[in-house]
C-alpha cells in the first residue's frame, strides 16, 4: 500500500509502509525486515538500514543515509543526507545529525545533540567504517559505549 505525501516544494512523494506495517519508507530505500520503524518515522530514497535496529516515532532518515546493524534512534531524530552510522550506535531523542556525518560503531549521542555537517565521530571499531579525525566540537555530546 502506498501513501502520498506532499513535500514543502509541492512535489508528491510516495512511501510504502515498512514490513512491520508502521513507518513510511521510500520504495527506493532498503530496510531490513527485522528493524522496527515507528508509525510516524520516514525513510527517504537510497537509504540503507541494517538488521535489528529501532527508528523512533517522528524520526526522519534522509536520502542516502546508511545505518549499520542494531542502531537505536530515539524519537524526533533527523539524520542528514548521505550520513553513515556504524553498528551498535544509539542516537538520543531530538538529536540533529548533519549531512555527510560519519559515526563510528558503538558511539552514543545524547538527547538534543546537534552534530554539524561533515563531522566525524569516534574511531573505527568492528564497524569497518573509515573514520579519520576526532569529534572535536561535539565531544561534549558524545560518549563511548560503557565498558
Amino acid at each position: 500500500m502506498n501513501e502520498e505525501v506532499e513535500a514543502e516544494n509541492g512535489t508528491v512523494l510516495k512511501y510504502q509502509h515498512h514490513a512491520n506495517g508502521r513507518g513510511f519508507v521510500s520504495p527506493k530505500a532498503r530496510v531490513q525486515p527485522s528493524t522496527f520503524v515507528a508509525a510516524t518515522a520516514y525513510i527517504e530514497a537510497d537509504a540503507r538500514i541494517g538488521d535489528s535496529g529501532t527508528i523512533g516515532s517522528g524520526s526522519w532518515i534522509d536520502q542516502g543515509v546508511i545505518l549499520g546493524e542494531r542502531v537505536f534512534i530515539g524519537q524526533n531524530v533527523h539524520i542528514g543526507r548521505d550520513s553513515v552510522v556504524g553498528n551498535d550506535v544509539r542516537l538520543g531523542s531530538h538529536s540533529r545529525i548533519g549531512a555527510n556525518v560519519r559515526i563510528a560503531g558503538g558511539m552514543r549521542i545524547d538527547a538534543d545533540a546537534q552534530v554539524p555537517d561533515s563531522s566525524v565521530l569516534g574511531t573505527p571499531r568492528e564497524s569497518a567504517m573509515p573514520v579519520k579525525r576526532p569529534a572535536g566540537q561535539v565531544s561534549s555530546y558524545v560518549s563511548d559505549r560503557a565498558a
